[in-house]
């Protein structure tokens, strides 16, 4: 079975009082590339986790974004009363400096003072409760993803069956125009050949430029090698994942096959065969390159 290289996955934890969100986004493209987009306090954990995606998805230009939303207030607030304190007796000893009346409202002249509160946000480290459940997000993200990529993979498989069959069909029927090819080869040599004189030419040397130019024209080998590489396109998608380039290059052969069966027809009906083949082929090329 085949693989889409597209494909999206999210997932979602919960942890140390943050909801942890992940989203991995894939779209076809030669090599792996991926970008990242994380919180600060998890870049510390960007080599593994593109390590692990890059093992599981192997193909694609993948986008990992990965959020996080506090649920439950963690933070430790708590007064510095030492600091409080000692801001106090300053504020008293200035006042009987300076002949100046003590505040009326100590409470809020207090807590104004840069420090009065102190907070552990508790953004140090993350804890490990928070790591596991950043992998996990991941890690279910990216079975999500595989498992789009082979609901698309198996679309693309039927797609690329039923062009395989029309062009199979095809090909099937310029065989019905062969005899009347040939006739009408045979036909214009014979009309060609009764406006020489015998004498005019050497009839060994025209036996041989004769089949030579039979030969150039037989398409038995160009039919038989274009049904082996349909047969083998069909066989290639039944191996497994990541055969994109291999289905590549059969449809470039496939095409090959094609291009001298229409150099070489010389027969209205035949070349309509061919452009419909061709058009059954190019709509192969241009899914081929999302199959991984």
């Amino acid at each position: 079975m085949i693989l889409s290289m597209t494909g999206f996955g999210r997932a979602e934890r919960l942890a140390a009082g943050k909801k942890i969100s992940a989203e991995i986004k894939s779209l076809n493209s030669k090599q792996l590339d991926i970008s990242t987009r994380l919180p600060q306090a998890y870049r510390t954990l960007e080599l593994d986790l593109r390590s692990q995606v890059a093992q599981a998805l192997v193909h694609g230009k993948i986008d990992i974004t990965i959020s996080v939303e506090v649920i439950e207030a963690t933070t430790d607030v708590h007064l510095n009363i030492p600091l409080l304190q000692a801001y106090k007796e300053q504020i008293v000893e200035m006042a009987n400096a300076l002949s100046l009346p003590l505040p009326q409202d100590w409470f809020s002249t207090l807590l104004r003072l840069p420090d009065a509160i102190k907070a552990d946000s508790g953004t140090a480290a993350i804890e490990e409760e928070e790591i596991t459940a950043v992998n996990d997000a991941v890690a279910e993200a990216t079975t999500a993803l595989t498992d789009f990529r082979k609901q698309e993979g198996a679309r693309l498989e039927a797609f690329f069956t039923q062009k395989i069959e029309r062009i199979s069909q095809f090909l099937s029927q310029v065989e019905q125009y062969e005899p009347e090819r040939t006739a009408k080869i045979k036909a214009r040599i014979q009309d060609g050949l009764s406006k020489i004189d015998a004498g005019d030419y050497d009839k060994n040397r025209f036996e041989q430029e004769m089949i030579f130019y039979i030969e150039k024209l037989d398409i038995t080998e160009e039919k038989v090698r274009l049904r082996n590489h349909l047969d083998y396109f069909l066989s290639t998608m039944a191996t497994g994942s990541a055969q994109g380039k291999k289905l590549g290059f059969i449809a470039q052969e496939m095409g090959r096959e094609i291009n001298t069966l229409g150099s070489k027809s010389n027969h209205a009906e035949m070349q309509n065969l061919v452009v419909r083949m061709k058009d059954e082929l190019e709509q192969i090329k241009e899914q081929v390159l999302n199959v991984l």
